[in-house]
């Protein structure tokens, strides 16, 4: 488990979906936004993880079709997302306001955006199995821990990001109804249409 604990966290250190998503959606919603968001990853995660056990996750791997249809589900909703952000920068500069998600709405994007990530899915059927040990231990009750790990210190960790991105944001946008409501839509919308095109361009291997 000690080794499984630092492989993760180096995983963490490495920017991924999840970061760019809990940081996006703390500059556009605020710290407890992003907090929610980290959590509604750490569901999808853990189905995933559940899906894994099932050996759902190899539907996946091994048919063409379900990889891309996933896919590309996923990627027609981060492009959404990204282009309703833009299109909201002016209402917001409108109002002299940063409009908040709802927590309901954060969480539900955030699940979605990772249930819908093939990768994810793949990366949990490919990476657990490595940890699981041959030692009378059932191979179904040591997946579900590992798989609980992960979920823990993902909250933990897209918590932290929550909280220093809101932190560095008072700090160097003190004035949230200026410069921050006049940039947010547009960087908010290029993170999550740049996740889209990312996940657009992923293969299958």
């Amino acid at each position: 488990m000690q080794s499984f604990i630092l492989i993760v966290l180096v995983l963490f250190l490495i920017p991924g979906p999840a970061v760019l998503l809990t940081i996006s959606q703390t500059v556009q919603g605020g710290r407890k936004a992003g907090i929610i968001t980290g959590i509604g990853i750490a569901v999808g995660d853990l189905i995933h993880t559940v899906a894994a056990v099932l050996g759902l996750s190899a539907i996946l791997m091994t048919s063409a079709l379900a990889f891309t249809v996933v896919k590309y589900l996923g990627a027609a909703y981060l492009i959404f997302l990204g282009i309703k952000a833009m299109l909201e920068k002016s209402k917001i500069q409108e109002k002299h306001a940063v409009k908040k998600n709802s927590p309901a709405t954060s969480f539900r994007q955030a699940l979605l955006i990772e249930l819908l990530n093939p990768k994810t899915a793949l990366f949990f059927l490919a990476f657990l199995p490595q940890f699981v040990h041959t030692n009378g231990t059932p191979v179904v009750y040591q997946l579900l821990m590992l798989g609980l790990t992960f979920v823990l210190m993902s909250i933990l960790y897209t918590s932290t990001l929550a909280f220093l991105t809101s932190s560095l944001g008072a700090r160097f946008f003190p004035n949230k109804n200026g410069t921050l409501a006049r940039w947010q839509g547009k960087i908010v919308g290029t993170i999550y249409i740049a996740l889209g095109l990312q996940l657009v361009l992923q293969n299958q291997k």
